[in-house]
C-alpha cells in the first residue's frame, strides 16, 4: 500500500477520534427516540458503520 493510501486511513481515523469525541456526542443526545432508538446510538453506530465502508474502500482499490 503507498504512502497516501496510509494517510488517508490515519486521516478517517483522526476525523473518527473527533466524531466520536464526547463534545459531539452531546450534540446528539436527546431524549426523543427515532424507531425506538436513542439519537446518541442512531449516530454512534452510522458514524462507525460509514468508517468501516470508507476503510473498506480506501484498502479494496488501492491495496497492492
Amino acid at each position: 500500500m503507498k504512502k497516501r493510501h496510509e494517510q488517508k486511513l490515519v486521516i478517517l481515523s483522526l476525523l473518527m477520534l473527533l466524531a466520536l469525541n464526547i463534545p459531539l456526542l452531546l450534540l446528539f443526545d436527546s431524549s426523543k427516540p427515532v424507531f425506538g432508538f436513542p439519537i446518541v446510538y442512531i449516530y454512534i453506530f452510522s458514524a462507525w458503520l460509514f468508517s468501516i465502508a470508507i476503510s473498506y474502500l480506501i484498502i479494496k482499490k488501492y491495496y497492492e
